[in-house]
């Protein structure tokens, strides 16, 4: 992440109160992007809302407001406008928001949920009790139920009711007056006005009942309706707070202090933001680790599960990397620290998942002018009924207007998509696949060919002896030496050979770049350890590597394979069995390559490809109609990964704040790839699902409202009872 630019205003002067919530895409100068938690909002209209209400301030871009997360994304000048100006303006709007930093935004949750609860348990409780008041008229024949009896039970409900209206129904009457302010109608606005109407109406029934209103009563329709619209918003709360404590719970996993080992000897305790690259530090048995870096003393096993979803301990031993909040299970380690700051892998995660949760999908944007519409019908259509009936039956009117305000509210069409996307992003990034453009869900659909690079894809980093010979008979004696001498090299070739042995008595190394290592034994030998052809001439085209005298016999040959990664095989089966192509590219020989792709079954594949060569091969299988996934390291594969329909990157670290892929799999583990294809399919599933649901809901319910057939209680049901469906259905996809 670029440090931020100067000339910030006085309230924000200072990087580190940007730092926790910002990063600088543009660079230094350019413009800040920054993540904030909002508060209050009750429907998708609020997103429209918000951002209005930012566009309109100087310095500001850009603003997106993803109404299933309740995430503010804010493109902005720090230069122009102060991080107080932009709070003031959403508090202005009505709305609550904190920089999204742990802590302030954990307690900005807890009192939004505290005070949902006690809205929900005040219009359910004093509900119950209406329902209670009610219930003689209802189950009382004719001249059993007294008069002044009668009278006495509805004053009772309506003195009941008067807490459920100020202070359960509050938050409607709120985003209404929002929305009609900012001259638009969301949903807010027919509940405000059917919950109005039905006191307003009850309430006259009962101060007059000659007069125009009829005598009839809704005291109990209206709390239960209240109660019930509640109840599925306390759901959908429930699943925002569960996605942003998911997210949060990458950013708390780093320690409060680090152990940093002096040059000189002894250790300090330092904060994390004090490390710097090349520093090492100390983690002890139980603590997290600060910093990403590679193991340079210890051994140990290491839980990851916080940042890769892998649920299993990872042995650890020199030369291993570690990543920056993984816990330490046991022993002592000693790291030496590659990467500090915002450049680690959970600060990778945690940008990556605020980027994907800001996102409004654009699924959702069509779904809010459809219900802005909606909305506007539902208004004349309701009229309609009141004046129809008030003509047919004045004293039915009012019930039938109400009801068709209740159960035509758009609801449960406007949590649809968001609730899917988000709980099947949240699913997805337990497996350690991260999306950044959550629209590559609905691309995931459509995908029926998968390439594979190779080298640090299907193969981890690392190699193995894969046989060795020597024509005088004499290789395991020579391959004896062959180790002592690799254990003096960094390179992964000598690396893989030597398996951590001990270097033997080698004296005046060399290592040169592009051939390899040579030393000389204790009588003088020069001994060379590399590319083939340096080492003997002629060389065995077999051979990866050679070990011998320079310039005479005898000669070790050694052939280094590849290891393919744990579930490589798994992974290849499962996208096979699923009816899908499966491809290999990779600029590596193609003998290495045919030979990995015999181990993992892939019959098409392609060795020594250039970049340009990967690139013309996706762009033929698309010619031919293909849907083509790329999975690759996300370097050399550029090209091909910008050319696919998707692309998923491997990798950690620095490549994570690139973000260049639709999605990263900082798992490393590949069975995620056939995980994210079947769990876009049911993610499409289940958005049709709640799609259909809603429209299916309001065709059958409005015309018994019209009616007359349906009265405001059972309204209510409904149609709390179609959003708590639709939330409830999209948390399928989180397992």
């Amino acid at each position: 992440m670029s440090a931020p630019p100067p000339g910030l205003s006085a309230a924000d002067s200072d990087a580190r109160l940007l730092a926790p919530f910002t990063t600088w895409p543009d660079g230094p100068g350019g413009a800040a992007l920054s993540q904030f938690q909002v508060a209050g909002m009750h429907c998708a209209a609020c997103s429209g809302l918000i951002e209005a209400a930012l566009l309109k301030l100087p310095g500001v871009a850009a603003a997106s407001v993803n109404a299933a997360s309740a995430r503010l994304s804010l493109r902005w000048q720090p230069a122009r406008l102060a991080l107080a100006d932009v709070l003031s303006a959403l508090q202005a709007a009505g709305y609550r928001a904190t920089p999204d930093v742990a802590a302030p935004a954990r307690a900005l949750r807890r009192q939004e949920r505290r005070q949902a609860l006690w809205r929900l348990f005040v219009a359910g409780f004093l509900g119950m009790q209406v329902m209670m008041m009610a219930t003689p008229a209802y189950v009382a024949g004719a001249g059993e139920l007294a008069p002044d009896l009668d009278q006495l039970l509805r004053w009772a409900s309506w003195v009941l009711t008067l807490p459920v209206m100020a202070f359960s129904a509050m938050p409607f009457f709120v985003g209404a007056g929002r929305q009609l302010r900012a001259g638009r109608l969301g949903m807010e606005v027919p509940v405000a006005l059917g919950i109005a109407v039905t006191f307003i109406a009850s309430s006259g029934a009962l101060f007059n009942p000659g007069g125009a209103f009829g005598r009839e009563v809704y005291f109990d329709s209206l709390t239960m309706f209240i109660a019930l619209l509640l109840l599925a918003r306390w759901f959908e709360l429930g699943a925002r707070h569960r996605a942003a404590e998911a997210l949060e719970a990458v950013a708390d996993g780093l320690p409060m202090a680090a152990e940093r080992l002096l040059d000189g000897g002894g250790s300090e305790r330092v904060p994390p933001e004090a490390l710097r690259v090349g520093d090492r530090i100390r983690v002890a048995a139980g603590e997290a680790f600060a910093a990403d870096g590679q193991v340079l003393a210890g051994q140990g096993w290491v839980n990851e599960a916080l940042l890769t979803g892998e649920s299993a301990p990872v042995a650890k031993a020199p030369g291993d990397a570690v990543v920056a909040g993984s816990l330490n299970l046991d022993g002592s380690l000693v790291v030496a620290v590659q990467r500090v700051g915002a450049d680690t892998t959970a600060q990778g995660i945690v940008r990556l998942m605020q980027q994907a949760q800001s996102q409004r999908p654009r699924v959702g944007g069509v779904l809010d002018r459809v219900a802005a519409g909606f909305t506007a019908g539902v208004l004349l259509l309701a009229l309609a009924a009141g004046l129809a009936w008030w003509w047919i039956e004045p004293a039915r009117a009012v019930a039938v207007a109400v009801a068709v305000l209740i159960v035509t509210c758009p609801c449960a069409l406007t949590l649809a998509a968001p609730a899917a996307w988000l709980t099947a992003s949240g699913a997805l990034a337990r497996r350690g696949l991260l999306l950044a453009d959550l629209s590559a869900l609905e691309r995931l659909c459509d995908v029926d060919t998968v390439v594979f690079d190779k080298t640090g894809t299907v193969s981890e980093d690392r190699l193995r002896l894969q046989r060795h010979w020597a024509p005088g008979g004499d290789a395991d004696r020579l391959l004896a030496m062959a180790r002592g001498l690799a254990a003096l090299s960094r390179h992964p070739h000598a690396r893989a050979l030597a398996e951590g042995g001990d270097a033997g008595d080698w004296f005046d190394v060399h290592e040169l770049p592009g051939r390899g290592i040579e030393a000389r034994d204790a009588s003088g030998r020069l001994w060379r350890l590399g590319a083939p052809a340096w080492v003997a001439d002629p060389p065995d085209p077999a051979a990866r590597l050679a070990f011998g005298p320079a310039g005479a016999a005898p000669v070790l040959w050694l052939d280094l394979a590849e290891l393919p990664r744990p579930d490589a095989a798994e992974a290849v089966a499962a996208l096979h069995a699923a009816g899908r192509r499966v491809g290999l590219l990779s600029g590596d020989q193609p003998a290495a390559v045919a030979r990995m792709a015999a181990q993992l079954q892939i019959d098409g594949w392609r060795g020594g490809a250039t970049p340009q060569d990967k690139l013309a091969a996706v762009k033929q299988s698309q010619a031919r109609g293909e849907r083509v996934l790329m999975v690759g390291d996300g370097i050399n594969d550029a090209p091909v990964l910008a050319a696919a329909d998707v692309c998923i990157a491997m990798g950690e670290g620095a490549m994570l704040a690139r973000a260049h892929a639709d999605a990263l799999l900082v798992s490393n583990r590949l069975m995620a790839v056939p995980q994210a294809l079947a769990l876009a399919r049911r993610t499409r599933r289940v958005l049709h699902q709640n799609l259909a649901w809603a429209a299916l809901y309001n065709l059958a319910c409005v015309p018994l409202a019209l009616a007359g057939w349906l009265p405001p209680l059972a309204a209510g049901i409904g149609m709390a009872a179609s959003s708590l469906i639709v939330v409830l259905n999209a948390q399928r996809l989180a397992r």
